[in-house]
């Protein structure tokens, strides 16, 4: 296998894990949000905090662990952008 299909199966691995946690964070929790009301943060109840807050939260973190991952994989196989001076 090149070193090009190499490159590509790790990062589809990671794509997929990504769109996994997207989807937990975007639509799982949202449809147990009835059952997440008897209990509240903040005094808010936890399925309102959780749409309002705590996804935006997720998704921003998974983004920036995505490009962080994405970029040991870059420069594992040597397609890394950066250039050291």
């Amino acid at each position: 296998m090149s070193n090009k299909e190499k490159h590509w199966d790790k990062t589809k691995g990671l794509m997929f894990i990504t769109l996994a946690m997207w989807f937990f964070f975007g639509y799982v929790v949202f449809m147990f949000g009835g059952s997440l009301n008897s209990a509240s943060f903040l005094g808010y109840p936890l399925a309102y905090y959780m749409c309002a807050q705590g996804s935006l939260i997720a998704f921003v973190v998974i983004l920036f662990w995505f490009a962080n991952k994405q970029e040991a994989i870059d420069e594992e196989f040597g397609f890394a952008e950066r250039e050291d001076n």
